[in-house]
């Protein structure tokens, strides 16, 4: 991809099977105090756009952006669909166990998860976030200070009724495959 919008260091990477597993994580990033910075998602349903919180949780903006850019959520599922809760993506082999070659530290902060919340899923381990994230579907103060909010949607929050409508229970298996096509990454000057 061409886009660089952080200025990142990164190695070319060969996409061949099992790459997804290879990703170096990127080092800190300097953000523009100036510009908001957002990702589009185009997804099976159509477009959701993110805003995203630098100043609350760097390292994970940081980490998104690269994955953006890189091509890494291009095609992945949304593996995991709850009504009443979240989706989950982020995993390109689907299973809901894959993920780049590294996890992070946890940035708690205090941003509550509400409606349209974009936030790190993990392991029971709070350092172990990597390429996988999820979205609220309504407030869900229990996961307040657990896991980290990066970010929240800015438009086609519609659609996850749409993705909402087909989840299941239990463990989320959808009713339906739904993927993202593909995750561009913009700014915008405050």
């Amino acid at each position: 991809m061409s886009t660089n919008i952080l200025e990142l260091q990164r190695p070319n990477y060969e996409k061949k099977p099992g790459w997804h597993g290879t990703v170096k994580q990127p080092a800190k990033a300097t953000f523009n105090p100036k510009k908001d910075y957002f990702a589009t998602l185009k997804t099976t349903f159509g477009d959701i756009t993110v805003k995203f919180y630098p100043d609350l949780a760097p390292q994970h903006v940081t980490s998104f952006v690269n994955l953006c850019e890189i091509g890494y959520y291009d095609g992945a599922p949304f593996h995991r669909i709850i009504p009443g809760f979240m989706m989950q993506g982020g995993d390109p082999t689907g299973t809901g166990t894959g993920g780049p070659g590294y996890k992070m530290k946890q940035e708690f902060n205090k941003k509550p998860h509400v409606k349209g919340t974009l936030s790190a899923a993990r392991t029971p381990d709070p350092d172990s976030a990597g390429s996988q994230f999820f979205l609220v579907f309504k407030p869900s103060n229990f996961l307040d200070n657990q896991y980290t909010v990066f970010g929240e949607v800015t438009a086609g929050l519609e659609l996850l009724e749409k993705f909402e409508a087909i989840g299941s229970p239990g463990a989320g298996t959808p009713k339906q495959q739904t993927k993202i096509d593909s995750a561009t990454v913009f700014t915008k000057d405050k």
